[in-house]
């Protein structure tokens, strides 16, 4: 009997790499709102600040938050990974827990890799700092910029030691602030303790020209203008040898 006809009528089982399906455009789209990805690997890391910086408290969820669990890893992990020379950091927040927004603030800070920041929308309360952080930041136009003093939530307790820590907090802020930007501390408490402009708390609302005027952010501009920075001192941090030589 010929085995041959019953050999082609037998289903041939796939190999490991015809197991691997590439993505469908459906699966894109749910998961990304694209029908398109990227395929091409980038040397910089954009990370985004959305919605309101959770804390040590989860938010209810109807809340669009970021949580500083979240960012910190990344940061850890953009820093020890030689491809992405340099970190994108794009803002639209209302602000949210101070301890995790210095902490956010700090992470920025100290990367030894190239940093901008640009504001978009908002920067509001706690997201200043971290608009300040990197080594170079840019705001939209339009965009705007709350500045006020810290305030409380839940249960206070009515004694000196409450406000004296309150006090404490507020100076953290305003140092960092201050170290991180060309703003003056004066002129950054006259616009932090100033009523009357915003209607249910004390402080003053910035937009883009007056945050540029007041020294709080670097200048004008958006995604195109953030990416050129961001190559620019790329490039010159390549020049740049371990012994902080120029080639």
């Amino acid at each position: 009997m010929d085995n041959s006809k019953q050999q082609e009528q037998e289903p041939v089982n796939p190999g490991p790499n015809e197991e691997l399906k590439k993505p469908s455009v459906l699966d894109t789209i749910q998961q990304l709102g694209q029908t398109a990805v990227p395929a091409s690997e980038s040397n910089i890391f954009c990370m985004t600040i959305i919605g309101q910086v959770e804390g040590h408290l989860v938010l209810p969820p109807q809340n669009k938050t970021t949580k500083y669990e979240h960012l910190i890893p990344q940061l850890v992990a953009v820093e020890q990974n030689p491809k992405i020379e340099g970190i994108f950091i794009v803002l639209n927040t209302v602000g949210g827990d101070v301890e995790a927004g210095l902490a956010i603030a700090e992470m920025i800070a100290t990367l030894s890799k190239p940093t901008v920041t640009l504001v978009l929308g908002g920067g509001h309360s706690i997201g200043v700092p971290i608009a300040v952080s990197s080594d170079f930041s840019i705001i939209a136009e339009t965009a705007t910029m709350t500045i006020h003093p810290i305030r409380l939530n839940g249960l206070v307790i009515g004694v000196p030691q409450t406000f004296e820590y309150l006090d404490k907090m507020q100076e953290r802020v305003i140092r960092f602030i201050t170290s991180h930007s060309e703003i003056s501390e004066q002129k950054l408490k006259e616009l932090m303790f100033k009523t009357g402009e915003l209607t249910r708390d004390i402080g003053t609302t910035v937009i883009g020209a007056d945050a540029v005027k007041y020294g709080l952010i670097d200048t004008i501009g958006g995604v195109g203008d953030g990416i050129r920075e961001l190559n620019r001192r790329i490039e010159a941090n390549r020049k740049l040898m371990p012994g902080g030589v120029v080639q």
